[in-house]
């Protein structure tokens, strides 16, 4: 196990949460009489462990205590505080209004609470207090139960992974490294073609250390340091893989599967419009096939599309010289001859589009449409303040500059949140959606998926997938306050937790 050698700043402390248990009524009926208030805990010592990360870590459980006979409602407020601080800086647990008599973390809720709220170190042993209040409105004591336990935490190991070498798609550049998909605490897997060559991994793109490498016997091993052996994991037939690593068992396989994967994982839009740059566009999240780009067009003129950045070989081009954007048949040239390309008339200029490139061998496809923007956005969703009524669904606000954008601003519960754009009462209009069901907000700019339901140029594109089925949704882990920016443009959300 790694440990950071710094103390981790405890976050704010939550607002104090209220754990209800039965109505006004059901204490009437059940007469709570006079029972003392006793909270235990399932466990003295809690060891945590990241492989057991969904299993319950310790489970604190409660008596009612009493209504002194009122029939009135009981309300309870849990603390977790380190020992020996008085609850000056606690963790209060959160539970909405339900009929409850206990909590239990799983060792993942545990030890985030224990690192980003407590500030506890990575691996280490702390005791710890909890305080349960019981409060009677119109009594004025309240009645308090305590209990100790003691924790051990440890290191979550990184939430990214990426691969590279000269058997990846991007080669030793660790600035672009090709991401893997993380499926759960430690486990990456990816899928799609290796050269014959090496590779390894690394954490953070850009960054080469730390890095997991090649052990000597095909197992993980961490490397923090250039004087540190580099053994890599070599691949000896050029193929489409499928590659599994397991960073808490330190574990990795690649086998090779069948199956057409895309030729190329990263394409570039390039032309004039970029002044010949290389703008990277966005694979498609459910058909890897296809590659998207949203453009405000302001000069216009020619373009074709790169399969790596900088170079002009190996490129998909237009059928003829100065193709018009609605002509969809692609040519793709290994080399640099021939060099057709699209053109953007200067009368098509100073308006947005959207771009879909199809790289399906011999049945490429270039789909250029206008770009006609919502003038609307609402959330929906439990996570939202009008919860999943589409009719009554959260308005976001059009910002004031830049007509691609909206934002909102307020209270997201624990839940579920997607965005819609025209709030089409049989649910099959405009979906702003996230890019896999569950993905959870990072704070920063992700992905989003847009599906228009009803559109049948939308569903043209995909040749594999019927979008009438597809309804991925954020799940936002932690009510509060947030701000969602959404740019409908660039198909982009920023979810912050403010």
């Amino acid at each position: 196990m790694r440990y950071i050698k710094h103390k981790i700043l405890a976050f704010p402390v939550l607002a104090a949460a209220v754990l209800s248990a039965c109505t006004d009524n059901d204490y009437a009926e059940l007469n709570m009489g006079y029972d003392e208030l006793k909270l235990s805990a399932s466990a003295n010592e809690v060891v945590l462990y990241e492989k057991n990360h969904a299993l319950e870590a310790v489970k604190l459980e409660w008596t009612t205590g009493n209504n002194q006979g009122t029939g009135k409602r009981i309300s309870y407020t849990l603390e977790l505080a380190e020992a020996g601080t008085a609850y000056a800086d606690p963790y209060i647990v959160k539970d909405a209004e339900q009929q409850v008599y206990d909590w239990a973390p799983t060792v993942d809720q545990l030890n985030h609470i224990l690192l980003q709220n407590l500030g506890i170190l990575p691996g280490e042993t702390v005791a710890l207090d909890a305080r349960l209040t019981a409060r009677v409105d119109g009594i004025e004591n309240d009645q308090v139960s305590e209990v100790s336990f003691s924790a051990t935490t440890y290191q979550p190991v990184t939430e990214t992974l990426f691969m590279i070498g000269d058997a990846t798609p991007n080669g030793w550049s660790a600035d672009d490294a090709t991401e893997m998909t993380r499926t759960d605490n430690g486990v990456f897997t990816w899928t799609g073609n290796l050269a014959a060559g090496d590779f390894k991994f690394i954490l953070k793109q850009g960054e080469y250390l730390p890095s997991y490498n090649n052990n000597g016997d095909g197992t993980l091993v961490y490397r923090t340091d250039d004087a540190q052996p580099d053994d890599k994991f070599s691949v000896s037939e050029a193929h489409c893989y499928k590659v599994d690593v397991n960073l808490l068992d330190l574990t990795v396989s690649y086998t090779q599967v069948e199956g057409v994967q895309p030729p190329y994982s990263t394409l570039y839009f390039v032309g004039e419009e970029t002044d010949w740059g290389f703008r990277q566009m966005n694979q498609d999240p459910v058909d890897p096939f296809l590659f998207r780009l949203g453009i405000f067009f302001t000069k216009g003129g020619e373009f074709k599309f790169g399969t790596a950045e900088g170079s002009w070989e190996n490129m998909y081009k237009a059928p003829r010289e100065n193709a018009p954007y609605t002509d969809q048949e692609v040519q793709f040239v290994k080399g640099f001859d021939p060099d057709p390309k699209w053109m953007l008339d200067a009368s098509e200029t100073n308006l947005a589009y959207k771009i879909c490139l199809d790289i399906r061998p011999g049945a490429e496809r270039m789909m250029m449409s206008l770009f006609t923007r919502y003038t609307e956005m609402f959330m929906v969703g439990d996570a939202t303040p009008n919860g999943w009524d589409l009719g009554n669904a959260t308005a976001m606000t059009l910002d004031a500059t830049d007509p691609d954008i909206f934002v909102w601003s307020g209270h997201l519960n624990e839940g579920e949140l997607k965005f819609s754009a025209d709030r089409q009462s049989d649910w099959n209009g405009a979906w702003f959606m996230a890019t896999a069901d569950g993905e959870a907000p990072t704070g920063e700019p992700q992905r989003v998926l847009f599906i228009n339901k009803s559109d049948d140029a939308c569903q043209a594109q995909y040749k594999d997938v019927s979008v009438g089925s597809l309804d991925n949704k954020w799940r936002i882990g932690a009510a509060g306050d947030y701000t969602v920016t959404l740019n409908q443009l660039l198909e982009e959300v920023t979810i912050v937790k403010n």
